[in-house]
């Protein structure tokens, strides 16, 4: 098993341990629809997706429940 040669001092574990913490997410409010949502992403507002402060996509849904089958199905 390896072993350390030289001890690591505090000084160079502690610049290197300063990259671990963690910073909170880009949450914005939407001006048209006052939803909160991460920044610079698409979001769904009942029903409708939206990106930018536009509607993107109306009647959106998703590609994961379309696909998921149903009990008619099975």
């Amino acid at each position: 098993m390896a072993h350390p040669k030289r001890r690591t001092s505090s000084a160079v574990r502690d610049k290197r341990r300063t990259h671990d913490k963690l910073t909170p997410k880009a949450v914005t409010i939407c001006q048209t629809t006052g939803e909160l949502h991460l920044r610079h992403k698409a979001y769904v507002v009942d029903g409708d997706l939206y990106l930018n402060g536009k509607v993107a996509i109306k009647d959106y849904a998703p590609v994961a429940s379309a696909a998921a089958p149903t009990e008619d199905e099975e």
